[in-house]
């Protein structure tokens, strides 16, 4: 996907994700983050749609710590999100294509980066403020789902962070039946290595149509098809969090 279509993602999910949180109310439970409520939904989002402006607006080369949210609720705090919402999309819209800027793992520019990662942190955090509404999610689109996995697999769990880890070599499959989309993750003691692609043989099969994929590899949904080595698939649901 071309920077534009993310940063038009990124507008329309934190509309949506504003919409759902002022139907279920500040204080209502999200049952997808179930440690937190909206309202702490509503801060965290906001202030990362802040600290990754901040970014590309003033050209930070080095990692900045997370701003802490202002102590606000209910339609206060709807205002100052829509706002640290807003603000992001347009300082990514207005920033020069060649930016140099601060990201945590490779893309093709600094701009690709954060459009990518913004649009991502926003649909998958408005799922979590409509599961807090009740119902089925909006969806995704099959082509940015397709977009979203590939950015876990090949960003995300490419660093020293993710705890998908296995004692024995086992190879995990990830494939989006509605999308031509397949992914080879290799997992070990070390971080796991993902390519695109599906040369060799798997231990493991996840599967189903992307935008339930997506999901479920960012444990919002349980995983559609798991064949083979189901152990694998439990792990990912144990250990991917991020």
């Amino acid at each position: 996907m071309e920077i534009a279509e993310h940063l038009e993602v990124l507008a329309t999910e934190g509309q949506l994700l504003a919409r759902a949180a002022e139907t279920a109310g500040t204080g209502a439970k999200v049952p997808t983050c179930p440690d937190w409520t909206v309202r702490d939904l509503l801060r965290h989002t906001g202030a990362v749609h802040l600290w990754a402006a901040a970014y590309v607006a003033e050209g930070q080369t080095s990692r900045m710590p997370l701003g802490d949210p202002p102590d606000l609720d209910g339609a206060a705090l709807l205002d100052w999100y829509r706002q640290a919402h807003g603000g992001l999309v347009t300082t990514l819209r207005a920033a020069s294509p060649d930016v140099q800027c601060w990201g945590f793992f490779a893309a093709p520019s600094p701009l690709a980066f954060w459009a990518r990662r913004q649009a991502n942190e926003t649909a998958i955090h408005r799922v979590d403020a409509e599961s807090a509404v009740g119902g089925a999610p909006s969806p995704v689109g099959t082509e940015f789902a397709a977009d979203g996995i590939d950015e876990l697999l090949l960003g995300f769990h490419a660093r020293s962070r993710s705890r998908v880890r296995t004692q024995e070599p086992k190879v995990l499959r990830v494939r989006a039946t509605d999308a031509d989309a397949v992914w080879t993750v290799r997992l070990s003691q070390e971080p796991p290595a993902t390519e695109r692609g599906d040369e060799g043989d798997a231990d493991c099969e996840l599967s189903g149509p992307a935008e339930h994929l997506y999901l479920a590899l960012w444990n919002r949904a349980p995983i559609p098809h798991v064949t083979g080595d189901t152990a694998l698939g439990t792990l990912w649901s144990e250990t991917s969090g991020v």
